[in-house]
C-alpha cells in the first residue's frame, strides 16, 4: 500500500532526530542506520521503500539471477513508483559500489526519490544529477563485482543494522536515516509534529527566562500542560 502524499508531506517538515525519538519511544529499535551518510547535501529523503539484497558472489546462484533485465537490481528498481526509495542491503561493503551512473538511470526514469544502502555508490556527480537523493556507506571507483552480487528484490532486508520491509517509511537528512514501520507511520507523524511544537515553545520559554535548558527540557508532561495551556488563550 502506498503512503498518501499528506503523509509523505508532513513528513518532509520535520526532522529526523524527532522521528528518531517517536519510533524508539514505540519499541521499534533499532531504526536508526549505523555509518549510512548523506551525500547530497541539504537535501530531505522521504519515501515508500522498495528493497534489493546483495549477497557475496556465488558462480550457481550468479547463474540464475544474472538474467539481463530481468535480474533483481532491475526488477527492484523496476518496481519503485514515483517518490519510492531504494534501499539496498549491500552486506555494510563500504569499498563496494551497489551501483553507478548507468545502472541508477533506471530510477530516475522510475521517478524514485532517492537510495540508501550501507554499501557505496559511484559516479556520485552524474546520479546525484538525475535529482536522486544518495545516502550510503560511502562513495568509490570500485564496481561491486567480486565483493558484492543483487540476490533478491523486495523482501525483508538489514541496512546499517536496521530490518526494512516493502512498504516501511524511509526518512532522511543530514543527521542520517531512520526507518518507520510501516504499521505506525501515522502515529508516529503525529507525535513527532506536537513534540516539534512544544519544543519550539520550550526554547521560547528558556531564552525569556533565561534558565538552563535543564528546567524544561526534556519536557515533562507538566511543561505539555502548560504548552496547550498557553495555546489555549
Amino acid at each position: 500500500m502506498s503512503i498518501p502524499p499528506s503523509i509523505i508531506a508532513r513528513y518532509k517538515k520535520v526532522a529526523s532526530a524527532t522521528v528518531y525519538s517517536a519510533v524508539r519511544r514505540l519499541g521499534y529499535e533499532p531504526c536508526f542506520m549505523r555509518e549510512v551518510f548523506s551525500f547530497t547535501p541539504g537535501i530531505t529523503l522521504v519515501g515508500s521503500a522498495k528493497t534489493l539484497r546483495f549477497v557475496p558472489p556465488r558462480q550457481d546462484i550468479m547463474e540464475q539471477t544474472h538474467i539481463g533485465e530481468n535480474s533483481p537490481e532491475y526488477i527492484a528498481m523496476g518496481s519503485c513508483e514515483p517518490g519510492d526509495v531504494l534501499v539496498i542491503d549491500g552486506l555494510g561493503k563500504k569499498y563496494a559500489a551497489v551501483g553507478g551512473d548507468v545502472k541508477l538511470l533506471q530510477l530516475k526514469m522510475q521517478g524514485a526519490a532517492g537510495l540508501v544502502t550501507d554499501a557505496s555508490i559511484r559516479d556520485l556527480n552524474i546520479v546525484a544529477d538525475y535529482g536522486l537523493a544518495v545516502f550510503a556507506g560511502g562513495r568509490t571507483p570500485m564496481g561491486g563485482a567480486g565483493e558484492i552480487d543483487p540476490f533478491e528484490a523486495n523482501v525483508t532486508i538489514q541496512c546499517g543494522g536496521v530490518a526494512v520491509r516493502p512498504g516501511d517509511l524511509v526518512m532522511a537528512d543530514d543527521d542520517g536515516v531512520v526507518i518507520v514501520p510501516e504499521c505506525v507511520i501515522e502515529e508516529v507523524i503525529d507525535w513527532v509534529e506536537e513534540h516539534e511544537e512544544v519544543e519550539e515553545w520550550i526554547k521560547t520559554l528558556i531564552e525569556k527566562e533565561n534558565v538552563a535548558p535543564g528546567k524544561y527540557y526534556p519536557p515533562t508532561d507538566e511543561t505539555v500542560r502548560r504548552y496547550y495551556e498557553n495555546n489555549e488563550k
